[in-house]
């Protein structure tokens, strides 16, 4: 259930630098701890930190202040047109929208493209003119390969190095020579840990004892002062190997998780003054026309005026069943086009298309964690300072009460317990695997707005459908029109429409559609819409009713009830019946198969929720073998029936979540009282994007059971990281304080568990 309450929207924007989930913590702690920035949340997932605009200069300083090797990335402001009239702010893109996770802001004030690899840079007018960069503007993604073999090359003479003096080390003890050779571990061991070491002071004098690299300087400290030089080198060496390895795995995840859901153009050709130009979607104005080339992304919602061609929508929906469109259809942003030239008119700025609704919801879904997630950050708060104190205990007490015991062996026990207390693979690997949850969903057409609506649909138990647009096509024709006293089939068709001729519901539409003539709205006055019973509107001066039997028994109107194949609208004019239209709906094909799917998920119990007669009802439950139906229902009967499911839920002992499905429009109470609420049709539907805990961006039902198995999956991934990372620390931490385990060992064996336990993450992307 939805229970966003934020005073102000808040947008996300790239923390550079972030390389450790508990500087990520940290860094939320800090910023929680400020006025107005109370719901800024930090993912170290995504490397980034949601914040509302107003308060990004106070973040920086507070981030700059807590971890000075982090920095908050934002776009410069343009010098151009653009900032001249306002439509580029520091730290926000236009809208709200971001750029990319993977684009970099350079000193100069250019955008570094994600795949291209050219510099875009703005002109005043707007446009953009794309060129090869040169050495100093080179992408982000160069200069971080650049880093990486850095690193990598510095990593590799220091493991030469130490591999040379370890060998000399036992053959030039006690001659001149061991001075020299210690002298060269100790250089090995600043060489590789000054940046642990550095970090660790840093974070003692801001009184953060409980830091890993604080952790491992103390180790390895301890380890130089009871004459265990190499041991100390060779554990500073494999942690900063280590880290190395986990930090490529954790970017890797990072750009596999974005790429699922990299929905963001990164330009448009807007044709203007009889040229092309190339300009960012936001620079595009409704009304203007856009060229789409074939296997370009569409960046802007309009509609074809020109060429025809087939739309990928799997980024937006996970069919990949290409669709035509000719001119006339409606394209929205994301969309791919495989074939042909296509221009498209603007039909909605680029901040208010869909494609942005998402964008935004994805960015903000890192701020709804799971309570696996917030049980592994309080966890890791006690389990560092226990597992601290048991080392000091084991370094301190048995030298003292044991006869015979040596304090430098317990010492080298203790020091084994320090390397071993960092819970990295538990803090880095579980938000990456429910961000990996929620890229998968999305890369299947379903947008989970949380990694706490993930964890609730692993325990789904019930489900409750909306009849109209959830499980039947919500497309209505008209096959039976039936007139009475006097009137012709003509005549209620007439009547029947100009009443609903300010009805937006897909029925009145299926009757103007039957009338098959324009409708004079200046005909019609004194509308009403009754809630859950149809319309009453004058008609030429004659009040005409048009609605459901209870409309009727509430107009007085005498008439006999129809059991028909579809849904009845009886008209009646001046208190006397006039008709009736019958209005069928078919069942979606797949509505079956979604609920078959959800049963051997195990759900329990699935019903369905309808105003329709209950005959119409009872039959489209039983051809979909739904446990029960509910119907004749107003709208706030559903919210009502909804609790009454719930509380028996309850009663019975069941232990899980409820959802309801619905197609997002009018159902908003229910969906909010839901455990769960699922919109479907959400491509398009801003009403069902913002609705929603869960947003099924297509109309297929069977998408539930898709969201379902990607959600157990990443629960199950989540499970195994948790049960690996504790149970190799366990092992550790005994074989440590029996003094079987050494330094070295402890460190391989917890650099390896991250690495594993991230790398197992990343497989939910292709769960489900």
């Amino acid at each position: 259930m939805s229970t966003d309450t934020r005073r102000e929207p808040l947008h996300s924007y790239v923390l550079e630098g972030i390389d450790c989930a508990s500087c990520a913590q940290r860094i939320e702690d800090a910023l929680r701890r400020e006025p107005g920035l109370e719901d800024a949340t930090v993912s170290f997932a995504t490397g980034s930190v949601l914040l509302p605009p107003a308060q990004v200069e106070r973040a920086r300083q507070i981030i700059a202040r807590v971890e000075p090797g982090v920095r908050l990335v934002t776009p410069r402001q343009d010098t151009g047109a653009a900032a001249r009239d306002g439509t580029r702010q520091e730290g926000v893109f236009p809208h709200g929208t971001n750029p990319a996770p993977d684009a970099a802001v350079h000193p100069t004030g250019e955008t570094v493209g994600r795949a291209a690899g050219k510099a875009v840079a703005p002109r005043s007018s707007g446009e953009e003119r794309t060129g090869t960069t040169g050495q100093a503007e080179r992408p982000a993604e160069e200069e971080e390969h650049h880093s990486t073999y850095r690193r990598l090359a510095a990593i590799g003479l220091a493991t030469l190095a130490f591999l040379a003096a370890t060998f000399l080390h036992p053959r030039v003890d006690g001659t001149p020579l061991a001075l020299a050779v210690d002298a060269a571990l100790l250089a090995v061991y600043l060489w590789v840990g000054h940046g642990v070491i550095g970090a660790a002071l840093r974070n003692a004098r801001r009184g953060q004892l409980f830091d890993e690299n604080f952790l491992m300087t103390v180790a390895t400290a301890g380890a130089i002062a009871i004459h265990e030089l190499p041991e100390a080198v060779a554990v500073m060496l494999f942690y900063t190997v280590g880290e190395f390895f986990q930090d490529l795995a954790v970017q890797r995840s990072r750009r596999s998780i974005r790429a699922l859901m990299d929905l963001r153009p990164d330009y448009a050709h807007v044709r203007r003054n009889g040229e092309i130009l190339r300009v960012s979607p936001e620079a595009v104005a409704v009304g203007e026309e856009i060229v789409v080339r074939p296997g370009e992304r569409i960046p802007l919602d309009g509609q074809v005026v020109e060429g025809s061609s087939f739309v990928d929508t799997s980024a937006l929906t996970g069919e990949s069943v290409p669709r035509r469109v000719e001119p006339g259809d409606e394209v929205m942003a994301g969309m791919v086009n495989t074939r042909g030239l296509l221009t498209v008119r603007v039909t909605r700025p680029f901040g208010e298309s869909s494609v942005a609704k998402i964008l935004r919801l994805v960015e903000t879904a890192a701020a709804r964690k799971a309570p696996t997630e917030r049980f592994i950050t309080t966890f890791s708060r006690y389990y560092t300072p226990a597992v601290v104190v048991a080392a000091a205990a084991i370094a301190v007490i048995p030298p003292l009460v044991v006869p015979g015991a040596e304090f430098g062996e317990w010492v080298r026990r203790a020091l084994v317990l320090l390397v071993i207390s960092c819970p990295c693979a538990l803090v880095v690997s579980i938000p990456l695997g429910y961000f990996g949850g929620l890229g998968g969903a999305s890369r299947r057409g379903v947008l989970v707005k949380g990694a706490n609506y993930l964890d609730a649909l692993t325990r789904l138990d019930t489900v409750v459908w909306d009849k109209t647009g959830t499980l039947t096509r919500g497309v209505f024709k008209v096959v039976e029109v039936t007139p009475y006293n006097g009137f012709s089939r003509g005549r209620v068709l007439e009547l029947a429409a100009h009443a609903e001729a300010f009805s937006s519901h897909p029925i009145a539409a299926s009757i103007a559609e039957a009338y098959g003539q324009s409708v004079d709205e200046a005909r019609v006055s004194g509308y009403e819409e009754v809630a859950g019973h149809g319309v009453r509107a004058r008609v030429d001066g004659q009040l005409v009713v048009a609605g459901n039997d209870r409309l009727l028994h509430r107009e007085g109107i005498p008439h006999e009830t129809c059991e028909a194949e579809g849904t009845v609208v009886y008209v009646g004019v001046d208190g006397a019946l006039a008709g009736r239209i019958v209005i069928a709906d078919e069942i979606k094909p797949e509505a079956a198969a979604a609920v078959r799917a959800l049963r051997e998920l195990g759900v329990r119990r699935q019903v369905m929720l309808t105003g329709d007669d209950r005959s119409v009802a009872e039959k489209v439950a039983a051809t979909l073998d739904l446990d029960d139906v509910h119907a004749n229902l107003l709208p706030e009967d559903k919210v009502a029936a909804v609790e009454r499911l719930d509380a028996e839920r309850r009663q019975e002992g069941r232990p899980g979540a409820l959802a309801f499905v619905g197609d997002g429009i009018n159902d908003a109470p229910v969906l909010t009282r839901a455990d769960i609420g699922v919109a479907m049709g959400g491509l398009g539907s801003d009403a069902a994007i913002e609705a929603a805990d869960v947003v099924i961006m297509d109309d297929s039902p069977a998408r539930l059971a898709t969201a379902v198995s990607v959600a157990r999956a990443t629960r199950r991934i989540v499970k195994q990281n948790i049960a690996f990372a504790l149970g190799v620390k366990l092992i550790f931490v005994l074989l440590g304080a029996a003094g079987v385990a050494s330094m070295w060992e402890a460190v391989f064996a917890d650099v390896g568990v991250s690495l594993l336990a991230i790398l197992n993450a990343t497989r939910v992307l292709r769960a489900g």
